[in-house]
């Protein structure tokens, strides 16, 4: 995978501050279901600043905020040891390939300034948008995990997604 972002100047990554953008966060998960898609079952409803300052606080976590060129924020990621996650994008910028930028920037970061040899992710099946883009990014599936959430009585399965860093 080439990861040098094919649209830098559409969007750049900052270092995620709860303080300025928990708001944001809070904006964009409206529902319980929307939090899980998002996090797994890690954060609890309704999702507030306490929980936000103490996850960006996580030893070897790397989170960060997309910002547009004017300063607006339009997504958020995540790095924790080879775990890529976290990964949103505002619900008024979403459909415009903000969420390729997104990803390719924090690879080239975890690959390139973090040094890591692969990347791991989670992705629930129903997340088809998302997993296309995983797909396209160059991630594999390493595995298929059934039925592992029940969100509003409805069992959610999930792929275990990785990405291997090109030769160096």
């Amino acid at each position: 995978m080439n990861t040098t972002p094919s649209s830098p100047s559409l969007l750049s990554l900052r270092p995620f501050r709860p303080a300025d953008d928990a708001p944001a966060l809070r904006r964009w998960i409206t529902t319980p279901a929307e939090l899980v898609t998002w996090a797994g079952p890690s954060f609890t409803w309704p999702l507030d600043d306490a929980q936000l300052t103490a996850y960006a606080a996580e030893p070897d976590r790397h989170t960060w905020t997309a910002v547009s060129p004017d300063g607006r924020s339009l997504g958020h990621v995540s790095v924790r040891g080879t775990r890529l996650g976290r990964v949103l994008i505002a619900p008024e910028a979403r459909g415009r390939g903000l969420g390729e930028t997104l990803l390719t920037l924090a690879v080239a970061r975890a690959f390139d300034e973090l040094g890591l040899p692969s990347l791991d992710l989670g992705v629930y099946t129903h997340n088809t948008a998302a997993v296309r883009l995983y797909e396209k990014l160059g991630f594999r599936t390493e595995q298929v995990l059934q039925d592992v959430e029940e969100v509003d009585g409805v069992l959610w399965s999930a792929l275990q997604m990785r990405l291997t860093a090109p030769e160096r």
